[in-house]
């Protein structure tokens, strides 16, 4: 996870915005969030960005406090994958 990238990307932009660059990335293969990368990677990243994004505006979290969140749910997920 690129944290920066990530905490950039949901100073920057709207969840609506977000999700614009995601469905620019699937159909054409570019997008103007992140570039240069490959597209699974992009996708990933700026899904993260919108779930950091949307957890500021829906429930008030700082920047930070999102952030956090999500490597907390992040690690849960993976914890439960090695379970398997």
């Amino acid at each position: 996870m690129k944290v920066a990238e990530i905490r950039q990307i949901a100073s920057r932009y709207s969840p609506e915005e977000i999700e614009h660059c995601i469905a620019e990335q699937l159909q054409r293969g570019q997008n103007i969030c992140i570039r240069g990368r490959p597209a699974q990677e992009i996708i990933n990243e700026l899904a993260k960005a919108e779930f950091v994004r949307e957890l500021m505006e829906r429930q008030g979290l700082s920047l930070a406090e999102a952030l956090r969140e999500l490597a907390r749910r992040m690690r849960t997920v993976q914890a439960l994958a090695k379970e398997d």
